[in-house]
């Protein structure tokens, strides 16, 4: 039946190029009819669904999506297409012709407002339902385009469903006291998941402002501004930044700054924003370690600064933020395994952990009306 979807797909393809031709549903089962008169309904339907697949949705990756157990697509060329599954990657029977791979980079890349091609070979969006999208073509990806899909699903996930109740109350505790928290972790950790968990801990009342490069967060809140950077186009003008829209962002009148990941220069922007009175915002980073997050944000504060000092920079650090909590994966599960808490410059330790491999070791959550760090 590929052979006939591919035959039908191609003519539909000549015939949509026409000005006469109206509707594709029409002319998909038109043609199918006139290719295979003696078909059964059940696969005459069966057919056109997956031309029209092809046509206007994600083609053969459409069966893939529609198991939701598959959180991740991953297309490695033409003949290779992986999934993961419940945290573990499985390769499909699923083979595109390069031609179809082709179409289907453009019909993933245009509602996403980037474009790919020899000059800017990869780029990343989001697509109509939220998932996160990562393209790379030729001469970047050696073997044929790339594509990567994210899912995020339906379900919310609570602070309880990623750490132990005594973990979770230390961190809605921290939400409370409008501490300023990190999330670190490695990819596909759980970052994003968790940082949506803390948010659902605000007070409903507060207006948040989310910066994010491309939008994925999906808040449990009342009053959410949500942000999204923009690349250059095809003339190299129009980018907006991470970095432009956290600033602009401070003008916004935000209760709490959520900043989806910073990778960069926008973390000087986002920590000064801590040192001025936001106090209770949010972020992640990618990281080994709790430890390793903070030197990381130091290092991203010299790339916005190079004048400053190490220690400067990570005095910086120290002033702004109050915990890391960092994120481990092992297998399918994504659990909070460490909070380390910032002390302020100068002060020994400089850190203290409050939790160590999913267990709570410090002094725990501080009396009301004290906090963390400060």
């Amino acid at each position: 039946m590929t052979g006939m979807v591919t035959a039908v797909h191609s003519e539909v393809l000549d015939l949509l190029g026409s000005d006469s031709v109206g509707d594709p549903l029409a002319l998909v089962e038109a043609v199918v009819a006139r290719r295979e008169p003696l078909l059964g309904p059940v696969a005459r339907k069966q057919v056109v669904d997956d031309v029209l697949a092809r046509i206007s949705g994600l083609g053969a990756l459409e069966s893939l999506f529609a198991d939701g157990s598959v959180t991740e697509v991953m297309v490695n060329g033409p003949d290779a297409v992986y999934v993961e599954r419940r945290g573990i990657l499985e390769r499909t029977e699923v083979r595109l012709e390069s031609q179809e791979l082709d179409r289907l980079v453009e019909r993933v890349v245009a509602p996403t407002g980037r474009r790919v091609d020899r000059s800017s070979p990869w780029a990343d969006g989001r697509l109509l339902d939220g998932s996160r999208v990562n393209v790379v073509v030729p001469p970047i990806a050696v073997d044929g385009p790339c594509i990567t899909i994210r899912r995020f699903g339906n379900v919310r996930f609570g602070l309880d469903d990623m750490a132990s109740s005594s973990v979770a109350d230390l961190l809605r505790r921290a939400v409370q006291l409008r501490c300023n928290l990190v999330v670190s972790g490695g990819t596909g950790s759980g970052k994003t998941t968790l940082l949506g968990a803390l948010a659902g801990a605000v007070d409903p009342t507060e207006r948040l402002v989310t910066v994010e490069d491309a939008a994925e967060l999906s808040l449990d809140a009342t009053h959410v501004v949500r942000l999204e950077a923009r690349p250059p186009n095809c003339e190299g003008v129009g980018e907006v930044t991470v970095r432009e829209l956290v600033r602009n962002s401070l003008r916004m009148r935000p209760d709490r700054i959520v900043v989806g990941e910073v990778r960069g220069a926008e973390a000087f922007d986002m920590l000064q924003a801590l040192n001025t009175g936001h106090d209770g915002s949010l972020s992640t980073c990618h990281a080994n370690s709790a430890d390793d997050a903070l030197k990381r944000l130091a290092n991203m504060v010299l790339l916005a600064a190079p004048g400053l000092s190490s220690a400067v920079a990570e005095a910086m650090v120290a002033g702004s933020v109050d915990l890391i909590v960092h994120m481990a994966r092992d297998g399918v599960s994504r659990n909070v395994s460490d909070v380390l808490e910032v002390r302020p410059a100068g002060e020994t330790p400089a850190c203290r952990p409050l939790v160590s491999d999913g267990v709570v070791v410090g002094a725990g959550v501080p009396p009301s009306g004290e906090r963390w760090g400060r």
